[in-house]
């Protein structure tokens, strides 16, 4: 009969049948029976199977036979992992491929197995490595990490430190090994380093040793201490180690490591945070009010993990000496001269601080970051003696804040007209702790989710307690007054309400003197820009509603709010963050003035934030305990909410449209190479408008009123995208940031609808918008409204729409998603279809990827970086962003 044969060769058919390898090296493949059953546990139809089996499981239970060969193929990786050549010099068979011959399990064709067999087997294992590698585009050491953790260690020489308690003169132990593969288990196994020497006889060893040691050296450059140990031999010997020894060790071992070494030490040292007695500060141990103008107490002490270190323990480790001594039971690093400088430096700054720390200043030591150089400890060395800890009473309150809950029973709530959903009555019991210690916070919750009425339960569980000695305040949109009025009216009608506006004759710093406690005055930014005495007057609680109207710190309406007098202090957005980072700080000078420093403080923090591996995880510890961020799309928070789906609306342009933009493009380039600082940033946001405006209409730059859909590629896109929502007989939200299109695109959407819609834009009078949003609402009521975005993208309720249109780009998410947040609020049924509008091949398809990359800086620092300012392009980038694409662009391309 036919002579089986016995190297390597699997092959699966595409049917997953065994069959026979075509051309195997050598004339060899492997017995069919055995070919079956490693084609059970083999996921490929080549050697490369069997060394992902060797690679990937090492110590996995399989058949004997499999086994078998996958032990062959994890000795073969770890020849490879040991050779610093591979994978472009393979190491040759191991000596012992003859012993292996006597282990093989039975099998059937087993009598055919011989060391060429295996040897072949050894050279295919070679040839599906350096394809595999080559196919993911990997180092060896990628390639191997990729597949078992372990690998890592293999080939590579290992310094151990234990713990040796038989011994209390010399407490460790050291050994110097080298791995020389894995083990049935998947363990690493280790031989003593001395045995190298013993096996480099030959040329070939001793170069190989030389490569093995090779780190060593490297290590003892960097180490004194280790080229002691090399020096004198003592590096290839197990060791006994006073603790002096060990600690000098320990602390080089960040070097030892960064030569290439494998370094084990015991589980209690980490050599970034070492275990230490340090100075422990801790602040917040008593009650106290924590306003802008709050202090918390501060004690000083030596401690072990958070204990205190007593009298008697200390004159122990004084007696023992510096390095790493023995306390309770574990040996910690003690540094007495470092020690008593940085306890020195907190005893004189406790002296100063006699009253307590300023809240503002206790919260940036926790977060660590900030001026604890005032404090006496702004050197990196004194900070790493010192431990920064709440005290009892305020770590509470940090839980408190971070984590809020509570239920309808501990609040008084009888006069609230709704019930409050669970994360609601969550959002007022935080508002309410907050506010009890005279905090500023803000509720950063999407739109929908209800921050009004959490607002208006707080005031009246205010009211209830009987805790205002004064009014309060709350700043608003103008276009928002009418919503507040009504709600306060539906959800708190026992709440006293006054409107401080022009249009409602309220804006009388007398009649404002003689209102009631616990009275809400509704105001405007305008209006608290325009009229000084609101921030003369002393507040209760004051309320920023749509609170990123006060992201420019320099505005006059931010300096207005930062002047306002009150006992607490509330912001509602959600879009604590826009654009820029700065746009946090704004707010929370406002909330707690000081908390993140001065305004260059912040920018230096910033700046450094982006280079940082830790980025603005210290802010986001810092702002959290003021922050109460919910999200619509959390199904913890809403459920109930139906999805929103957000999709692109391509558009091409017509010849006049492409013909107008290149003309826009062109006078752009010849005036850049003229224009320089403010005029050039001025040129350049001109050209921007003229570009948008030429993308909806040329009729729009033209001004010529003539607004026909054949000429604008995106206009007759519109009358095509709402011809089926229009024949569904559902609603649609159409958003321009232009007020001139306003009436042009209802024009449009009437002939697409057949019916009158609604226009809501900035000279929508206040009085009649309640009136226009309750007509749309009804089921009978107009199938759309075109909004203009600055009017009607925050506010209003409007989920009577399924669809959202954005007509042309703010070219800014957080505006976006607010004018969105119209349907896509609680109170919607149905899934939200979002149609993003864009011109292809034209700025608007560059700035829409420009777009999706900025979202992620809100996501970053709040859950942390600066927007992508096309002015600030050179002028070869900027014009490569607007320049037409013609093949893109051009409805007729």
């Amino acid at each position: 009969m036919d002579r089986p044969v016995v190297a390597f060769a699997l092959a699966l058919s595409p049917h997953g049948h065994v069959v026979a390898d075509p051309s195997p090296p050598d004339g060899h493949a492997l017995p069919r029976e055995l070919a079956a059953e490693l084609a059970v546990s083999l996921p490929r139809d080549d050697a490369g199977a069997l060394l992902e089996l060797g690679a990937r499981r090492p110590d996995a239970a399989l058949p004997a036979s499999v086994a078998y060969f996958r032990d062959l193929a994890r000795t073969f990786v770890a020849a490879c992992a040991a050779s610093p050549s591979a994978p472009d010099a393979l190491p040759d068979p191991p000596s012992e491929l003859a012993a292996r011959l006597e282990s093989a399990p039975p099998m059937r064709g087993g009598e055919y197995l011989d060391e060429a067999a295996l040897g072949a087997l050894w050279a295919r294992l070679g040839v599906a490595l350096r394809a595999s590698v080559a196919r993911e585009r990997a180092s060896l050491e990628e390639w191997l990490a990729a597949r078992h953790a372990s690998w890592s260690v293999v080939g590579r020489v290992c310094f151990h430190l234990a713990e040796n308690k038989r011994d209390p003169a010399r407490p460790f132990a050291f050994l110097a090994t080298y791995s020389t593969g894995l083990g049935a288990d998947a363990r690493v196994q280790h031989r003593p380093l001395g045995e190298a020497l013993q096996r480099s006889a030959s040329a070939s060893d001793r170069a190989a040793m030389l490569r093995l040691l090779l780190p060593v050296d490297h290590a003892a450059e960097r180490s004194d201490f280790v080229r002691e140990l090399v020096d004198s031999q003592a590096v290839f010997r197990p060791q006994a180690w006073t603790a002096a020894e060990a600690h000098r060790f320990l602390r080089d071992l960040p070097a030892l490591e960064a030569s290439g070494l494998v370094v084990r030490v015991p589980d209690w040292w980490r050599a970034s945070s070492p275990p230490r007695v340090t100075v422990q500060v801790s602040l917040g141990g008593a009650p106290a009010r924590l306003g802008a103008d709050g202090v918390v107490s501060f004690d000083v002490s030596l401690a072990l993990d958070g204990e205190p270190i007593d009298a008697a323990e200390w004159e122990r480790l004084l007696a023992a000496g510096d390095g790493l001594v023995s306390l309770r039971g574990r040996w910690v690093e003690l540094d007495r001269a470092r020690l008593d400088q940085v306890l020195a430096a907190w005893k004189k700054a406790q002296r100063h601080a006699r009253d307590g720390v300023p809240f503002h200043e206790a919260m940036r030591m926790l977060a660590a970051q900030g001026s604890e150089g005032s404090l006496g400890h702004d050197e990196p060395e004194q900070r790493a003696w010192t431990r920064v800890v709440p005290g009892e009473w305020l770590r509470e309150v940090l839980a408190k804040l971070r984590a809020p809950s509570g239920d309808a029973t501990t609040l008084p709530l009888s006069s609230l007209r709704a019930t409050l959903r669970p994360y609601q009555l969550d959002g007022v019991h935080w508002l309410a702790f907050a506010n009890e210690l005279g905090l500023g916070v803000c509720l950063a919750e999407d739109m929908g989710l209800g921050k009004t009425l959490q607002v208006l339960a707080l005031l009246l569980v205010l009211a209830e307690r009987r805790v205002p000695a004064r009014p309060h305040l709350l700043i608003a949109p103008a276009s928002l007054l009418g919503n507040w009025q009504a709600e306060a009216a539906r959800f708190a009608p026992t709440l006293r309400l006054h409107i401080a506006h022009a249009s409602a004759d309220g804006l009388d710093r007398r009649a404002i003197e003689r209102l009631a406690p616990g009275t809400l005055v509704v105001t405007t930014y305008a209006a608290l820009a325009k009229h000084a005495f609101l921030r003369e007057l002393a507040w209760d609680t004051v309320v920023l509603d749509e609170a990123q109207a006060i992201k420019n710190p320099g505005a006059k309406q931010s300096k207005g709010a930062k002047g306002l007098q009150a006992r607490a202090r509330i912001a509602l957005t959600g879009t604590p963050v826009e654009n820029r980072a700065g746009d946090l700080f704004s707010l929370f000078d406002f909330l707690q003035p000081g908390l993140l420093g001065t305004a260059k403080e912040f920018r230096d923090f910033a700046n450094a934030a982006a280079r940082d591996a830790r980025g603005f995880a210290p802010m986001r510890t810092l702002v959290a305990p003021y922050l109460l961020r919910r999200l619509k799309t959390d199904r913890s928070v809403a459920p109930d909410l139906p999805d929103k789906i957000e999709l692109n609306a391509e558009c091409g342009l017509t010849r006049e449209q492409a013909s107008l933009y290149q003309r826009v493009v062109d006078d752009l380039r010849a005036t850049l190479d003229e224009a320089e600082g403010i005029a050039r940033r001025g040129a350049v946001l001109a050209a921007l408008m003229r570009l948008k405006q030429i993308c909806n209409h040329p009729s729009h730059w033209l001004g010529d009123g003539g607004w026909e859909p054949a000429r604008s590629g995106k206009l007759a896109r519109l009358a095509e995208l709402v011809e089926p929502i229009a024949a569904r007989q559902e609603k649609a939200l159409v958003f321009t940031q232009f007020r001139e299109a306003v009436a042009p695109l209802a024009r449009v959407l009437e002939g697409a609808f057949g019916r009158e819609g609604l226009v809501l834009h900035g000279e929508t009078a206040i009085k009649d918008r309640r009136s226009i949003v309750d007509a749309f609402q009804r089921d009978d009521g107009p199938p759309f409204m075109v909004l203009s975005l600055k009017a009607g993208g925050t506010g209003l309720t409007l989920t009577a729409a399924t669809h959202v249109v954005h007509f042309d780009r703010w070219w800014n998410p957080a505006v976006e998603d607010q004018a969105t947040d119209r349907a896509f609020r609680i109170g919607q049924k149905r899934t939200v279809m979002v149609h993003k509008m864009v011109c292809r091949g034209t700025v608007e398809e560059r700035v829409d990827a420009m777009i999706r990359d900025k979202r992620g800086l809100a996501r970053e620092l709040l859950a942390a970086g600066d927007e992508l300012r096309l002015t600030e392009l050179d002028d070869d980038a900027l014009i490569t962003t607007l320049s037409l694409d013609l093949s893109r662009a051009r409805l007729d391309a």
